[in-house]
């Protein structure tokens, strides 16, 4: 279907207000016969819905209606093609952005008291210097209760333009009269790039090196959003101004996100060679060819690498591992990924505003040694897809290993809330009787403390 008919599909419950013979009357699309045939089926359904429904629906269930019915047949051609409506668009365009207006707070419902819980404050923003805490259970935004089974509209309430104010009535460990904490919400940037741990002193930046003796850097890189390329390149540069020898990239469970960000970051550790390429039901594509100028940790045989990923990361993460493993730049530790090669283009939709758009797979991609990394629903183990760890460095994880692995690494990142006002509060349960240990990490330092000029 042309975009113009998709438009026009979305104008629809204004159509149906206005009755189906205005429709009928109305000048016939520049389409073929069997679009117009199709749209105009889709408005017969419509009307008769609005009509006969054994309820009367709201203009927004009828909203509600036509994007369900688009998401309903673009998940029937792929699982990656998605229509967004005003709300789902904004939220694509902020994780998109990676930033927003907000308060700085990671949450999760918990189960035991049925309120949203703060996991962590962000050092930095709003909340963190506020003395918003880990563990304060949220009660109310603005005065009003939570509906915890509305999460994005949780979000969205708390969430807003930078500069206004929100209030958050919280209840504290050990305390048994909430508090109101008022906040002005501030630009937030989502991270894209972490480390291992946050340096004890300054807790808005992370401590890039992981083994100080063999001088092996460590970054994580959580996605592929507008900032991630500028975000590796400060955090590699920071860890070269310390010596970095050697660098271990962690993709594990990296969904993906912008291509563009990916061609960029493989640019950043190779001086030459197809990246990616990409084609189109036509034949049509382009292949990305990195670059000598800009190229860090060099020379590459003095400074290797290791990429880390498991069957969570997909899409750009598959560029990057693919990528350096195919030029030899970096050996890939862990599982085979998760074989998501196509590419989706985001399309706004007519001239509504606020905007709604469609994204729609356009094209698929093959790494540098033209290699299939998609995965099609009736492939096998045995077929081409995806990125494997390279011989001798495939690690499988039980699945009481990969939650535990889960669990260290969620604790790892948490941040109580500033030092002084968290050293009164209970001391942390004893540790572990064993240790969690991540192996793929320890395969990786490994590895590079062999590679390394002795």
């Amino acid at each position: 279907m042309t975009r113009w008919n998709i438009a026009w599909l979305l104008a629809v419950p204004a159509v149906i207000v206005t009755g189906l013979t205005l429709v009928l009357a109305a000048p016939r699309p520049r389409a073929s016969d069997q679009d117009y045939e199709l749209v105009q089926l889709v408005v017969e359904v419509l009307a008769e819905v609005d009509q006969k429904f054994v309820r009367e629906l709201t203009p927004e269930q009828k909203r509600l209606l036509v994007s369900n019915m688009i998401n309903g047949g673009l998940e029937r051609l792929d699982p990656y093609s998605e229509f967004f409506d005003v709300d789902t668009y904004a939220q694509f365009e902020r994780q998109t952005k990676g930033e927003f207006g907000g308060v700085g707070i990671l949450i999760e419902l918990d189960r035991q008291s049925g309120y949203f819980q703060v996991t962590s404050p962000i050092p930095g923003t709003p909340a963190f210097d506020a003395g918003i805490l880990a563990g304060d259970l949220i009660l109310k935004v603005d005065g009003r209760a939570i509906d915890t089974s509305r999460r994005e509209e949780f979000i969205r309430s708390v969430q807003g333009p930078p500069g206004t104010q929100v209030t958050l009535t919280l209840l504290r460990e050990g305390s048994k009269e909430p508090i109101d904490i008022t906040l002005t919400r501030a630009r937030i940037e989502a991270p894209s790039v972490m480390g291992d741990r946050r340096k004890p002193a300054q807790l808005t930046e992370w401590e890039w090196i992981i083994d100080p003796a063999a001088k092996i850097a460590y970054i994580r890189l959580v996605a592929f959003n507008e900032h991630s390329v500028t975000d590796v390149k400060k955090a590699v540069e920071q860890a070269e101004s310390e010596g970095a020898s050697a660098l271990i990239l962690d993709l594990r469970d990296n969904p993906g996100g912008l291509l563009t960000q990916a061609v960029e970051i493989c640019d950043l550790f190779l001086e030459s060679g197809s990246i990616v390429a990409t084609k189109d039901r036509r034949g049509r594509g382009r292949t990305y060819e990195a670059k000598a100028a800009g190229t860090l940790l060099t020379p590459s045989a003095r400074h290797p690498m290791a990429v880390l990923v498991n069957r969570f990361s997909a899409s750009a993460s598959e560029i990057v591992a693919a990528a350096l493993q195919d030029h030899q730049r970096a050996i890939i530790v862990g599982e085979r990924t998760f074989g998501k090669g196509s590419v989706q283009n985001v399309i706004e939709i007519g001239s509504h505003d606020p905007k709604m758009a469609l994204k729609l797979t356009t094209s698929i991609y093959t790494r540098p040694s033209g290699a299939n990394i998609h995965r099609l629903p009736d492939m096998k183990d045995s077929d081409e897809w995806g990125v494997k760890p390279n011989p001798g460095f495939e690690i499988a994880l039980s699945d009481d290993e990969r939650l535990r692995y889960l669990q260290w690494r969620r604790q790892r990142d948490v941040v109580a809330g500033k030092p002084e006002l968290i050293r009164n509060k209970a001391q942390p349960s004893a540790p572990e009787a064993t240790p969690f240990v991540d192996r793929y990490l320890e395969r990786a330092l490994n590895h590079l403390r062999q590679q390394l000029p002795h």
